[in-house]
């Protein structure tokens, strides 16, 4: 109960209408903005997601974003190549997730993931909560947006004890993610963002780690008015005694990472990506990514997002 608490405490504290395009709509953001006050800068990141990370972007209040995300299997190594047909007939996780806008600077979310690890069957409801805005004068520099989310499984308990999916109790099931997603629009064709992340698991297995730390990093570069190269990278900070037992039974931890392209369509983003991580939420795909680029065990991907607006038409 305590990590549900220190969540909600951790959020004490525009994307675009329905058949307006996104650069469309921060335009009109813009030239709301009353003359003499400092201008926000806008469009830091085109959408709320990179490859794999969340980015500072939060939602116009009353937008729904209904976002659809995939992981097939290995392109290469032992189950990849022309029998999988490079991983197409494979899937390691799905996600459907539904974000809508309370104000312009908080978001909160719902989600149901397939998961690629034992536990799987996850439910995921977040909060994201823009704290600070970069300023065109750069009196603020950087934009700063507070992300958090609880997990829980909903699959049928192991009856085998000390594996992952053994559960004695509902508390068993959930976990926990915080970041900051710290952020700047360095200009309009290249976006820099770094991500101090804390993920919290209220039930491992022995020789695992309830608390895991992480720093990742992300960017954007712009290559047209509609396409964007985009890339993220965490550095998961495990114990050495708790990798170490891990690796004297066959398994290795790699620091997840992804690339792609972004495509922006008027009123879709559509991320075509590539990533060694096979899961989607956070508190699988950083602590638990078994898979390298070097063994060619990555894979395609796509994040899929389509935008309505929900406010009132007089």
């Amino acid at each position: 109960m305590r990590y549900i608490l220190t969540t909600m405490l951790f959020f004490l504290a525009k994307t675009m209408l329905a058949q307006d395009s996104l650069t469309n709509l921060l335009d009109k953001e813009v030239s709301r903005q009353q003359a003499g006050k400092k201008q926000l800068t806008y469009a830091t990141f085109k959408g709320t997601q990179l490859v794999n990370s969340r980015t500072i972007e939060t939602l116009g209040k009353h937008d729904l974003d209904f976002r659809v995300s995939h992981r097939f299997g290995d392109i290469g190594g032992e189950f990849g190549g022309e029998k999988s047909f490079f991983g197409l007939e494979n899937s390691t996780d799905v996600k459907i997730s539904f974000d809508y806008g309370i104000t312009n600077r908080l978001t909160a979310g719902i989600s149901r993931s397939k998961g690629a690890t034992s536990v799987r069957q996850l439910y995921e409801g977040s909060l994201k909560y823009k704290v600070l805005r970069q300023t065109d004068d750069n009196s603020m520099p950087v934009t700063v947006t507070a992300f958090s989310s609880a997990v829980v499984s909903s699959m049928a308990s192991n009856s085998k004890p000390n594996t992952p999916d053994h559960f004695n109790s509902f508390s068993d099931r959930m976990s926990f993610t915080n970041q900051l997603l710290i952020a700047r629009k360095f200009s309009d064709n290249f976006s820099l963002m770094v991500m101090p992340t804390f993920i919290h698991t209220n039930y491992v297995i022995n020789n695992d780690q309830n608390n895991i730390y992480a720093i990742g990093i992300g960017g954007r570069v712009k290559l047209n008015k509609r396409m964007a190269l985009i890339a993220d990278y965490y550095k998961v900070f495990r114990s050495t005694a708790s990798t170490n037992s891990f690796k004297a039974n066959g398994l290795n931890f790699y620091n997840p990472l992804g690339a792609g392209i972004e495509f922006e369509t008027g009123g879709h983003v559509f991320d075509f990506t590539f990533t060694n991580s096979t899961a989607i939420l956070e508190n699988q795909f950083i602590p638990y990514t078994t898979t390298s680029w070097k063994q060619w065990r990555f894979r395609w991907g796509f994040n899929l997002s389509r935008i309505f607006s929900l406010k009132k038409h007089k």
